[in-house]
């Protein structure tokens, strides 16, 4: 409830409610990798929430990852770390709310075909250096998992063999909750990602 209230009141400031009364859903976002500055962390002449913040408390995809600006990318590692972003203007300083789960994907090079199995990749090995230089270290530290994800054929996708329902899925997302909601029930944290030092240690001690 309290999560679901603190959505809310981003979309209501924002006008973005459409006359619901209540965000009772998870937000998703996905802008475009032209997106502004202003227009993914905030701000303008009168502060309003940016992408960030309207993804709060849920899922923020940022699909071509590298082709955002690069200022609007390392603009993303103080709300990635602090969960907050706070926007300074003349005559006042706001901070809005950003907790947010960051999904990104890109291509390994330009032509997309680096480490492809079927294709040759046609990119300079100058070109596939400055295309991955667009993501920062501090920034590529800040996100938790990496996932090489190959071509799959399209026999395979539409194969019935290979079919796992939505309902699966959410089957499996839900016990996943439930095994955090009972393993964090003594602690501030609701998510393994919002565990500070001190519950790393405690739950996730690991063996030499």
């Amino acid at each position: 409830f309290d999560e679901a209230l603190e959505v809310t009141k981003i979309y209501s400031i924002s006008g973005l409610l459409n006359g619901q009364r209540f965000m009772v859903t998870r937000p998703f976002r996905s802008p475009h990798h032209t997106t502004s500055y202003v227009g993914l962390i905030g701000g303008s002449a009168s502060p309003k929430p940016g992408e960030i913040s309207l993804a709060h408390r849920g899922v923020l995809f940022l699909d071509e990852f590298p082709e955002f600006s690069r200022n609007v990318l390392e603009s993303l590692r103080q709300p990635l770390e602090d969960g907050v972003v706070s926007i300074s203007r003349a005559k006042q300083r706001i901070s809005f709310p950003a907790d947010f789960m960051l999904i990104a994907a890109a291509n390994p090079c330009p032509c997309g075909f680096l480490g492809d199995s079927t294709r040759e990749c046609t990119c300079s090995s100058l070109q596939i250096l400055r295309y991955q230089k667009r993501l920062s270290g501090p920034l590529l530290d800040r996100i938790d998992i990496h996932v090489d994800v190959p071509a799959v054929k399209t026999e395979k996708l539409v194969s019935e063999l290979n079919l796992e329902t939505s309902e699966k899925v959410r089957k499996r997302i839900i016990k996943a909750a439930e095994i955090q909601k009972k393993r964090l029930k003594n602690t501030k944290a609701i998510t393994n990602g919002q565990m500070n030092a001190k519950d790393i240690k405690t739950y996730l001690d690991l063996s030499e």
